[in-house]
């Protein structure tokens, strides 16, 4: 299939990738091009960005959360139309999740035969470039290094001897030449950029990059390469292989999706349309009841930046306190876990969440838990059967400080990653399942089935 696409890839985080990138998918959609963006790895926040830079919303693609068929085949199904396909990886080119590279950018745009573009910060460095360059393209064999963009160049002296060294030593094309900026034209934070929802000057900022990408990127070159990216990348089988649907009856299921928590990848939401619910978005900062829902899905964010807000909506947390003792199937990651609890401490204050588990949650100025994760289903729920293998990721600031459920069972045993507490997650309480832990639907494919299920014996325990 016709599918143009590049990767931005960098030689770690913090090189500017993701400005470029921006840069890049907004330029083209000025320039009237369908972009379709994709963001490997475990990432909401960056995607969120590439789909305002893009008007498209961005889809995630990664070789540990699902299989090398399931990632071209998503990645083939959600390009299809697009006049370019621009992915942007995640930390170094072939940094992975061991020293073979497992998972890495580089992998990635092999199994999807991608032309790759790096992004060099250059700052303080002028023939060393050249070295940089000639070693990626020979530290591996199976992928295409097709051009870089220079970033941070200090002025014309330093840009001429960069290109020079670069094109003496190298056949490797340089696509663009970035000056140093006085300031991130997008704020960061702990978790990397800030949510568009706490800016608000989203457009004037990417309509700057994408200004600075049409004056220093060289973007018909930059097309081109696109366009020659192989044309015989295939899949044997669908995305959605394992995702089926279970239920005629329209089960809802309300997904918590406001300025607090908007971690979610679409394929989630799609993977339980797919198997037939109802989503319907609802919000902790409605000012009245929901209404009536067959399932809960909260998923992560930011709930700590509004926790007073929070806090203040009484009716809300009551609401759903009693949804979730009346047996409604609940399941709740990262930052939905902390809402479930009694409280959560930020910056010296404790605001009270819902309370439907007997915990406390405070935020920490360290990560908790970070990468991916693996593990195993060893206790009964709704959403996962004992012994299913489940693969996911973590990146939390908080940790679970006082946990006086009686006798907590946690559904999921890790092999990998931290969770709730030394290797555990998945907080078990009547039909809620809660923890650090996010999930892929496609690479955890009974997941949306047994949720659908879970809401439809749910209605129907309502109506009689």
């Amino acid at each position: 299939m016709n599918s143009p696409r590049i990767v931005l890839a960098g030689l770690s985080g913090g090189t500017g990738k993701t400005i470029v990138t921006l840069g890049l998918c907004r330029a083209f959609k000025n320039m009237g091009r369908a972009v379709k963006p994709f963001k490997k790895g475990p990432d909401y926040i960056d995607a969120r960005w590439l789909g305002l830079a893009s008007g498209l919303y961005a889809t995630n693609l990664d070789p540990f959360l699902m299989s090398n068929d399931k990632l071209k085949a998503l990645f083939l199904e959600k390009g299809q139309g697009a006049d370019i396909s621009i992915v942007e990886g995640n930390r170094g080119l072939f940094d992975g999740k061991d020293v073979d590279g497992s998972c890495s950018t580089a992998e990635l745009a092999r199994i999807i035969k991608a032309p790759v573009i790096l992004t060099i910060d250059c700052t303080k460095m002028t023939r060393t470039v050249a070295a940089i360059v000639a070693g990626c393209k020979a530290f591996e064999d199976g992928f295409d290094l097709a051009g870089v963009i220079l970033n941070r160049t200090a002025g014309e002296r330093h840009r001429n001897i960069l290109r020079n060294s670069i094109e003496a030593y190298t056949d490797i094309p340089v696509l663009g030449m970035l000056p140093k900026l006085k300031e991130n034209p997008i704020p960061e934070r702990h978790m990397g950029l800030v949510s568009n929802t706490e800016y608000d000057a989203v457009d004037h900022s990417l309509d700057t990059l994408g200004k600075m990408a049409q004056d220093c990127i060289d973007l018909d070159t930059v097309f081109g390469i696109a366009t020659a990216a192989e044309t015989d990348l295939v899949a044997d089988n669908s995305a959605w292989d394992g995702i089926e649907l279970v239920s005629e009856e329209k089960p809802v299921i309300g997904v918590v999706r406001d300025e607090a928590l908007w971690f979610y990848y679409e394929e989630n939401l799609e993977a339980l349309r797919k198997a037939g619910a109802e989503v319907r978005e609802v919000s902790l900062f409605a000012a009245e009841p929901w209404p009536e829902i067959d399932g809960l899905y909260l998923g992560g964010g930011f709930p700590e930046t509004l926790a007073k807000e929070i806090s203040e909506n009484v009716s809300i947390r009551k609401h759903v306190h009693d949804l979730a003792q009346s047996g409604l199937p609940v399941f709740a990651e990262c930052g939905g876990f902390m809402y479930l609890g009694r409280d959560v401490e930020y910056k010296g204050q404790i605001y009270p969440m819902s309370g439907v588990l007997s915990l406390s949650t405070r935020l920490c100025p360290r990560p908790q838990g970070l990468g991916y994760t693996s593990g195993k289903i060893v206790h009964e729920n709704v959403f996962f059967p004992v012994g299913t293998d489940v693969i996911g990721h973590e990146f939390h600031y908080s940790l679970c400080v006082k946990n006086e459920e009686d006798d907590p069972k946690y559904a999921l045993d890790m092999d990998r990653g931290r969770g709730m507490a030394d290797g555990h997650d998945g907080l078990l309480s009547n039909n809620v399942y809660a923890g650090y832990n996010h999930i892929h639907a496609l690479g955890v494919p009974c997941w949306a089935g047994n949720f659908v299920r879970a809401a439809e014996r749910f209605k129907r325990g309502k109506t009689g």
